[in-house]
């Protein structure tokens, strides 16, 4: 008799930590890839209470290999819900990475830095 095996999909969380530097400013730093299987957590944590008071994100990315449209979406979605006056700085981000930003118009509001 054969058996089946089944083994259950484990739920893949980005790797974002955020930290915040002052009262005013948070820094979030991403590592390996963000896909569209991670949006939902990605989107949750973007909601974090600190990063909401902050007016300026850093968004460290040198450690992150690729970013799908959703998650990127998901980035612009958070920009909106800034203060008008809040500034973003996305650091570091590989070339295919920058072109998703701004595809998606990230760079609206946040500065892209080499």
């Amino acid at each position: 008799m054969a058996t089946e095996s089944h083994s259950a999909a484990v739920p893949q969380t980005p790797d974002v930590t955020i930290s915040v530097v002052d009262d005013r400013r948070a820094v979030l730093g991403f590592s390996g890839e963000l896909n569209a299987h991670m949006v939902l957590e990605l989107e949750e944590l973007l909601m974090d209470q600190r990063l909401r008071d902050a007016q300026e994100w850093v968004l460290e990315m040198e450690d992150l290999k690729s970013i799908d449209l959703a998650c990127a979406y998901a980035l612009l979605r958070a920009q909106t819900r800034l203060p008008a006056t809040a500034t973003v700085h996305i650091r570091g981000a590989r070339r295919d990475v920058q072109r998703t930003l701004r595809h998606t118009g990230v760079d609206a509001k946040a500065t892209i830095e080499e």
